[in-house]
């Protein structure tokens, strides 16, 4: 278990079972009691109000009201949630745009230096636009949850990318390509990459990628992505 989704256990087993102690929480989360210790130091760093009760009777309790004040979202998250704003905007019609926009950006400010860096990286390869009037978007389907974390991976350690692809006849190809950029035309998203077998940029709707995989030690170079006048980067960065 990742020391997040840990601390994040300790957090629910304090909020559910009201006092805790330090023994239960490390049988819980399945390490020591140092290991509980350190956590519990870093959670109040972070804004968590969590009383020590000594005694026979006592233990933890974290207080009801009590919040992290910083923020805790991975990249992909981050980057999740700039794709959702950005495509509200581009909408136009969608109401509390500029609620998210606000919130987001508040988000963005208590990343930490490493995460804005990567986020950066992100922000290059997003673009967005609007999405012809002729394409039939009827057979729209959910993306696979696992695809944006396993992109974001490949992105950022230029890791060639594998995956299968249904096209819209519905016959289904294996796939390896070089993801450069990410396309949003609402309600649709892109992955364009370049695909070495054909020696050229494709495009591919993301909602029809399946069993997405980067592969290790297959690293590439970025290349430069040439877009319609109507497809705008993304700069979303308040740094």
């Amino acid at each position: 278990m990742s020391v997040r989704l840990r601390q994040d256990a300790i957090v629910r087993s304090l909020r559910r079972n009201g006092t805790s102690t330090i023994a239960d929480l490390a049988e819980e989360v399945g390490v020591s009691r140092r290991t509980v210790l350190r956590d519990i130091s870093a959670l109040r760093d972070e804004g968590f109000v969590i009383h020590s009760e000594p005694g026979p009777g006592g233990g933890l309790q974290l207080d009801p009201q009590s919040v992290q004040t910083t923020a805790r979202l991975s990249v992909a998250e981050v980057f999740a949630l700039l794709i959702s704003v950005a495509s509200m905007r581009a909408a136009g019609n969608l109401p509390f745009s500029g609620l998210a926009d606000a919130g987001l950006a508040k988000i963005e400010k208590a990343l930490p230096p490493d995460k804005v860096r990567d986020l950066r990286r992100f922000l290059d390869c997003l673009y967005i636009g609007k999405l012809s009037p002729q394409v039939d978007i009827s057979n729209i389907q959910e993306m696979e949850p696992a695809l944006l974390p396993t992109f974001e991976a490949a992105f950022l350690q230029r890791l060639q990318l594998s995956f299968q692809y249904c096209d819209a006849k519905g016959a289904v190809t294996s796939r390896v390509v070089e993801p450069q950029a990410m396309l949003i035309l609402p309600p649709l998203w892109y992955l364009v990459a370049w695909d070495p077998a054909r020696k050229d940029f494709r495009h591919f709707r993301m909602d029809r990628i399946s069993k997405p995989e980067y592969l290790e030690g297959k690293t590439f170079r970025r290349r430069h992505v040439l877009f319609e006048d109507s497809v705008s980067p993304i700069r979303h960065l308040s740094r």
